[in-house]
């Protein structure tokens, strides 16, 4: 699943190529895709402009004329490609943006799995996970003090707890598997074992890996690619997910996977000790 760098980095490329485009027309494919009566989303978007893309979490959100977003979420595979006017459509493209500029905005999706959502602007944080989505990984906005809160009042263990969107926006799989070995942190620990000195260190290493992950374009590890159909770079800096059975970059321990949370899970048993 496509986790927050590979979504921004999406958002960026589309602002790039669609930001100021028109929406002429659109072709639905597989209705299950669009939460809005389809007849009714196609209307109301037709004749409208792209102003921005936004990004919350894992939400791209459309920001249209006329006081209308689009709440977009990938899911699995989904993916935004722009072509040429009738060029470029698959079996697996289920929504064409026709453009009056002679090109359209295609979304591909092989599962079928992502979604769109029409609302009012000022509205979108009423859909899907949005309503109580946790804050972004950045340094504005999470804190020492947020994350030392919630985990004293958890004994969740600490992988889950970070992949649940409601307290830290936008962190996935591989991503939680980094920052656990960055910060030396066993994924089964109880979240309220952690120290201050521990959450501070963790905290550091959310804001970096995602940043650095933005800044790589994202990680390709089965089909991500980016708005310019692009594979993402940042698996090429992964330290520890995929990566059973080779060495530590820090000790040689030959790196361990294990199941946390029904999720492949990968870790240092020398360097994160439970």
């Amino acid at each position: 699943m496509p986790e927050l760098p590979e979504v921004e980095t999406v958002r960026r490329g589309l602002n790039r190529l669609v930001s100021g485009a028109t929406i002429a027309s659109i072709d639905v494919y597989w209705p299950k895709i669009i939460n809005n009566d389809v007849d009714s989303f196609k209307q109301r978007l037709a004749g409208q402009t792209i102003q921005t893309v936004d990004r919350r979490g894992k939400y791209l959100l459309f920001r249209f004329s006329g006081g209308l977003t689009m709440v977009s979420h990938l899911r699995m595979e989904g993916n935004y490609f722009v072509m040429p006017t009738g060029e470029g459509r698959t079996k697996h493209t289920h929504v064409v943006f026709h453009l009056t500029d002679d090109r359209d905005l295609l979304y591909n999706d092989t599962r079928k799995f992502g979604r769109m959502t029409l609302v009012p602007t000022g509205e979108e944080l009423t859909v899907g996970g949005l309503a109580k989505i946790g804050p972004e990984p950045v340094a504005s906005d999470l804190s020492v003090a947020y994350l030392t809160e919630i985990f004293q009042k958890s004994k969740k263990m600490i992988k889950p707890l970070l992949l649940d969107q409601s307290k830290v926006a936008g962190i996935g799989n591989i991503y939680a598997d980094e920052i656990l070995w960055l910060s030396k942190i066993h994924p089964m620990r109880p979240a309220n074992s952690l120290t201050v000195a521990e959450i501070t260190t963790l905290r550091q290493n959310i804001i970096d890996e995602m940043a650095k992950a933005i800044k790589g374009h994202g990680t390709t590890v089965h089909s991500f690619s980016n708005a310019f159909g692009e594979a993402g770079q940042f698996q090429n800096e992964l330290h520890v997910y995929g990566r059973e059975g080779e060495p530590c970059e820090r000790c040689g321990t030959l790196i361990e996977k294990i199941k946390v949370a029904q999720r492949g899970t990968h870790f240092c048993p020398h360097e994160q000790r439970l």
